[in-house]
């Protein structure tokens, strides 16, 4: 099969198409998936750069999100059958632990309680752009943040990957919805999905935007996507006994931490990996749930994932350099043919 080795850490020229073996089924509970595409996230280019999880264990397939068709089961599988579409989050840490390598290639394998039936009214091509942000947007709003109907919500990067689910997701909950964007197009794509109140970030300061929103309370929630000097200063764009949810690392000092207790603020760390680095499989198997829900917003109507660029395969390299830039709307997914 054709897949994307990356043969070093370094920039995206490390990425290069090769012929290699069909992944065996390492289980009976595996599933064998010709893949119809595979997700490009930020994720990916920091693996790449450095190899984080899995030092020293290369070549390595990378891309952890993907949707396809089950072309072979394992003889203990009874939730898919050979034929049926699937999408997923799963593989592509670096290591290629335990015979499941991730998505960059034409098939993968992996435990069948972490596939999904994809959203019917959507392509194969589109769903594979919806599991890591899907889950990330839900396990911070919901699990993390537990934003209630009619609860306030900044959003920075409100038409990125995940914070265009994000926004629609909290839409769904019934929260009014502010978000921060770059420039005019992003402005009128946060406009469409509905966004009360948007803020351009380079032209005016969210801190004094959202204070005026809220009456000068500022809001419930903060999503934080950006991380650094944006993630400080959401400390004043939230209420007191606010919540800021960040999915990066965070450079926290002690008047940092200090301005953070005299505001009674929570903060919230989502990493969505966590199950999968740590191997929680019960944690696996309710993320699949996550997909599922999504999977029927977007049958009803109410979530759509919006795909940027479709590559081919062999345009992996290409697709680092376009996510490294920073400036993605929506998703950026590969296709194999």
């Amino acid at each position: 099969m054709k897949a994307i080795l990356m043969t070093s850490a370094g920039g995206p020229e490390v990425l290069a198409q090769h012929d290699v073996e069909k992944p065996d089924l390492p289980t009976p509970h595996h599933l064998r998936v010709k893949l119809s595409a595979a997700a490009i996230n930020p994720l990916d280019a920091k693996l790449r750069a450095k190899t984080i999880y899995h030092p020293g264990k290369l070549p390595a397939i990378l891309g952890c999100d993907g949707a396809g068709i089950v072309e072979k089961a394992g003889g203990n599988v009874t939730r898919f059958k050979v034929g049926d579409p699937v999408f997923f989050n799963n593989g592509g840490l670096g290591g290629n632990q335990g015979g499941e390598p991730g998505c960059y290639a034409e098939y993968t394998t992996l435990h069948e309680e972490y596939c999904a039936t994809p959203p019917a009214n959507i392509s194969l091509q589109d769903a594979a752009g919806f599991p890591l942000v899907l889950i990330t947007a839900w396990e911070a709003l919901v699990d993390r943040a537990n934003l209630q109907a009619g609860q306030t919500i900044l959003i920075h990067g409100g038409t990125g990957g995940v914070g265009h689910i994000a926004l629609q997701l909290a839409r769904h909950l019934g929260a009014r919805v502010a978000v921060t964007v770059s420039d005019g197009k992003k402005e009128g794509l946060a406009q469409g999905l509905e966004a009360e109140k948007i803020i351009r970030y380079k032209e005016t300061d969210f801190v004094t935007e959202i204070a005026g929103w809220t009456g000068g309370k500022g809001v419930d929630v903060v999503l934080d996507t950006v991380g650094g000097d944006t993630f400080l200063r959401s400390f004043n764009a939230a209420r007191i006994g606010g919540k800021i949810v960040t999915i990066l690392s965070t450079p926290l000092s002690l008047a940092d931490t200090q301005l953070a207790r005299l505001r009674n603020l929570a903060i919230c760390y989502e990493m969505m990996l966590t199950p999968q680095v740590i191997k929680q499989h019960d944690e696996r198997i309710r993320q699949r749930k996550i997909l599922e829900q999504g999977a029927r917003l977007i049958e009803a109507g109410n979530l759509g994932v919006l795909v940027s660029y479709a590559l081919p395969l062999q345009e992996a390299a290409e697709a680092h350099r376009l996510i490294e830039k920073g400036s993605v709307t929506g998703k950026i997914i590969l296709t194999m043919g």
